[in-house]
């Protein structure tokens, strides 16, 4: 019969190893990327009033991409730190290690996107719409609303789109990484 093992604080100091370190960080990004985009916002849609429910999302999202930046970018300097194809085929998609490298760069892109880009927008186009609305007495889907409010809708409803995609990408891009390391290995 095998001794088992005993904890000791040198043991779990022991656990501190780049490759842990980064399966907690490639957890945690996925595991809020998936809980953001298919779980919080639909139960916070289904809880709060509209007003409300916008002004959520309006203070959770920042922090949201910002986490996603600065986890991806994490993921991609440490894959590419221990992959030595990464920076000696950095040219070629094809080649797996860079394939991976140019995937999780590819997070940091698309939630950066949303940071400094479309999530402003974004906001600042809700923010507009629910103004009007208050100016005109009138919810924005009701009918009769001002041709201000239909470029309105139409503008939100573009930068919605476009945000949705680009987390969307995001959730897919770690999905596939997810599904590479689980079969190769860190």
């Amino acid at each position: 019969m095998t001794k088992p093992e005993v904890l000791t604080f040198a043991s779990l100091v022991d656990l501190l190893t780049p490759k842990s370190l980064y399966v907690v960080t490639y957890g945690w990004l996925v595991g809020m990327s998936i809980w953001v985009t298919f779980f919080g916002g639909v139960i916070a849609y289904k809880a709060l009033p509209r007003h409300q429910f916008g002004q959520l999302q309006h203070k959770t999202f920042p922090i949201y991409f910002v986490i996603s930046i600065l986890l991806s970018a994490g993921l991609t300097g440490m894959w590419t730190l221990s992959h030595p194809d990464v920076q000696n085929y950095i040219q070629n998609p094809f080649v797996a290690d860079v394939a991976q490298a140019y995937t999780l760069a590819s997070v940091s892109i698309a939630q950066g996107l949303n940071y400094f880009v479309v999530g402003p927008m974004t906001s600042k186009t809700m923010f507009q719409r629910q103004r009007l609305e208050k100016s005109e007495g009138k919810t924005y889907n009701e009918a009769g609303v001002s041709e201000e409010m239909k470029a309105l809708n139409r503008r939100f409803g573009s930068l919605h789109g476009i945000s949705s995609l680009a987390n969307l990408w995001a959730v897919i891009a770690l999905i596939f990484h997810g599904l590479w390391i689980g079969n190769t290995g860190i």
